[in-house]
């Protein structure tokens, strides 16, 4: 049985909640045992597509590499993010994008992000049975108007806005709230003012959980990791490492020799 919203949201104040993220069913298989959920994001576009952003993911991408998931595993949560502008131009897309995401992609929650304006959508969506995961801080579909990944939240007029917009997400129905690339104090005053768990990433110690991207936390992308990922393995030179002594093996005519 996968784990729900419901138990995660039980484990607020008592167990740290560990999420981390999978686009197809092999990385699945890997994760699964270990973690509480698992996120299908739509930071594939840049992990996977090679892309610059995640504005240009589809959502026919992100019902197909969540179904890949949820093929692959079986105990963690599965969160499906809705890529942008699924949900943003009315309540009524945003039901029929999450609607997809459950029904084909076998999700069993979605992620979006923003606050006060994605208000009537969460509203919404919990109304119809679907439970919703929000994204604060820095949310990477608003990349073209931050300019760039830079740390959110740092003036008080920042911070007290994201704490109002979480306040306001919790009360319209939210579910669990991710917390990405903001000062580790108003990440602490967030998480102690909410009663739904709060899941960091470059958000620091004090939320109730950490989600970090698999590619940076096992060095598949060995040119780039991010400030806040940590990178445990180097698992991007092990794989060229034994393509290589193939390669090798194959043009010295070794290769299955024996």
């Amino acid at each position: 049985m996968r784990r729900t919203l419901t138990e995660l949201q039980r484990m607020k104040g008592q167990t740290p909640i560990v999420m981390v993220t999978a686009y197809d069913a092999t990385l699945a298989r890997l994760v699964d045992a270990s973690v509480d959920a698992i996120l299908v994001g739509d930071s594939l576009g840049m992990v996977v597509q090679g892309r610059d952003s995640t504005v240009p993911v589809t959502l026919d991408e992100m019902v197909y590499h969540t179904r890949m998931v949820a093929r692959g595993s079986e105990q963690a949560l599965l969160v499906g993010d809705l890529p942008f502008m699924s949900y943003q131009p009315s309540v009524e897309l945003a039901l029929l994008s999450a609607g997809r995401l459950l029904k084909e992609g076998h999700a069993q929650a979605v992620k979006l992000e923003g606050g006060e304006a994605v208000v009537p959508a969460v509203r919404a969506l919990v109304a119809a049975g679907v439970p919703v995961v929000g994204h604060l801080g820095l949310t990477p579909q608003s990349i073209n108007v931050f300019g760039g990944f830079g740390k959110r939240g740092k003036s008080d007029t920042e911070a007290r806005r994201l704490l109002d917009d979480a306040k306001a997400l919790e009360a319209a129905g939210l579910g669990m709230l991710v917390l990405e690339n903001i000062p580790h104090a108003l990440a602490e005053e967030v998480t102690g003012a909410l009663a739904i768990p709060t899941i960091g990433i470059g958000a620091g110690p004090h939320c109730d959980g950490q989600v970090q991207v698999l590619h940076d936390l096992v060095g598949l992308i060995p040119e780039f990791t991010p400030r806040h990922a940590q990178r445990l393995t180097d698992a991007g030179e092990q794989i060229r490492g034994a393509v290589s002594t193939y390669a090798e093996q194959v043009r010295k005519g070794t290769f299955l020799s024996r």
